[in-house]
């Protein structure tokens, strides 16, 4: 299950604490619930702490107040269970439109009700072109729609119609189109269960209409949570992880670079575990991911098989963590175009550093800006090649530069394999200039 139920009760107790107002024993509460917009996978932890909300206040009824044209799949999903395992009467008012994912929230309600020329259906999941989605999804679609009709008693061909356009219905929708409904036509076909007059209309016609309404509004967790999760967001904390990860694994000891990408990660993560988009298998993979990265820096720092295994773990889990279940190939080319963005931010990032820095005096310059070729007088040191062959010792570890001792010599040399621990006997392999390159004897 992607759900994670603690992150959830957290989210829950800080709307709670923060929000929710005080309520006497003697007043009748409506809970308010607004459902607008795009769904996306932010607004299903509000719905649910909205929910809760309404059970801890011992509400006598939440109504989601439904004007979407849907979105996430996924999203809807995780709102039909928080609906499903409500304590209070949950009852949807389709106020003009409910849509695709819309139409599913809709029909997990207790009941609908619709205002005068609100429309509901239109739920057959669509590819990030604008296509029907493969069959495998369509019919995945028709099961979740079928089975909430059942559980309403309803006619489950008309939720099944909203989603697959070959199915039929003899005077309600023929073959080769999507079932819609008008609010008229909905309560006809007892989909809705009548038409009111808005939010006031309703509670009327629940015999509420004294009571106390309260509304449900985003608490400063979820907003960070969200903006932390949006579109435009992601690639940067992405590209701030992947970068601090790079030059950490680049650096033999671990420090401020290594330190903002972890906590650039952990932004990113933790964001999408709370709405649902991280599971355990994306938490297992960054895991071994990490543990991959701290063995390249401390262990055998140069950048080896652990270091590629850290990209690559690292680098899966962050795609999958963009990625729902029930993913759709909008969904996927989503996921691809964040991490198309951060790669071009990492990429700009390496272009910058090597072409501006070198220009900035107060930085003194990280590159040579001027040629010493050797044609033009300027010798680094003595080529000794008369050391090539001789063996000697690792004074220090080479990472992979350090010193070795050749007889009675100090030398500075370089290894030819990456790390080399201090006391491993070398050979020196190649004299260039002042370069002295050594390999491990076996």
């Amino acid at each position: 299950m992607r759900r994670p139920r603690a992150v959830f009760a957290l989210l829950c107790a800080a709307g709670l604490a923060l929000g929710m107002p005080t309520i006497s024993a003697q007043q009748v509460v409506v809970v308010r619930v607004p459902v607008h917009g795009v769904i996306e996978l932010g607004i299903a932890p509000f719905v649910a702490r909205g929910i809760a909300e309404a059970a801890a206040m011992g509400a006598a009824a939440v109504v989601l107040d439904i004007e979407t044209p849907g979105g996430r799949v996924d999203a809807a999903q995780r709102m039909v269970r928080a609906i499903a395992e409500s304590d209070v009467p949950v009852y949807a008012l389709v106020n003009t439109h409910a849509w695709s994912a819309g139409a599913m929230i809709a029909l997990a309600a207790d009941s609908i009700f619709m205002t005068p020329g609100s429309s509901i259906g239109a739920a057959t999941p669509v590819s990030g072109a604008g296509e029907k989605a493969p069959e495998k999804i369509v019919s995945a679609m028709r099961g979740e729609f079928r089975a909430l009709a059942e559980r309403r008693g309803l006619d489950p061909r008309l939720a099944e119609s909203m989603v697959d356009e070959e199915i039929a219905i003899d005077g309600v929708v023929e073959a080769g189109k999507l079932l819609t409904l008008t609010s008229r036509e909905a309560v006809n076909l007892t989909v809705a269960s009548g038409e009111v007059e808005g939010f006031a209309g309703l509670l009327e016609r629940l015999n509420l209409s004294g009571a106390e309404t309260v509304d449900v509004r985003l608490n400063w967790a979820e907003q960070v949570v969200r903006f932390l999760s949006h579109p435009m967001v992601s690639p940067l904390l992405l590209s701030i992880g992947m970068l601090g990860l790079i030059i950490e694994i680049k650096t033999p000891a671990f420090g401020l670079a290594g330190a903002t990408g972890v906590l650039a990660l952990g932004a990113f993560f933790g964001s999408h575990l709370i709405i649902g988009l991280a599971g355990w298998e994306e938490v297992i993979l960054l895991a071994v991911g990490l543990i991959a990265l701290l063995l390249e820096i401390f262990v055998v720092p140069g950048f080896g098989v652990a270091g590629a295994i850290a990209i690559l773990c690292i680098s899966a889990a962050t795609f999958l963590a963009l990625l729902g279940s029930l993913a759709t190939w909008a969904d996927i080319a989503r996921a691809g175009g964040i991490f198309a963005a951060a790669a071009m931010i990492i990429t700009a990032t390496i272009y910058w550093f090597v072409r501006y820095l070198p220009t900035r005096h107060r930085l003194g310059g990280v590159f040579l800006q001027a040629s010493t070729a050797r044609n033009a007088g300027y010798i680094s040191g003595d080529t000794r090649e008369d050391l090539v062959g001789h063996e000697g010792v690792a004074i220090t570890d080479l990472r992979p530069a350090g010193t070795v001792k050749i007889g009675e010599e100090r030398l500075d040399v370089v290894s030819d394999v990456g790390f080399v621990a201090k006391g491993t006997k070398v050979k020196v392999i190649r004299a260039e200039s002042y370069r002295h390159v050594v390999e491990p004897i076996e």
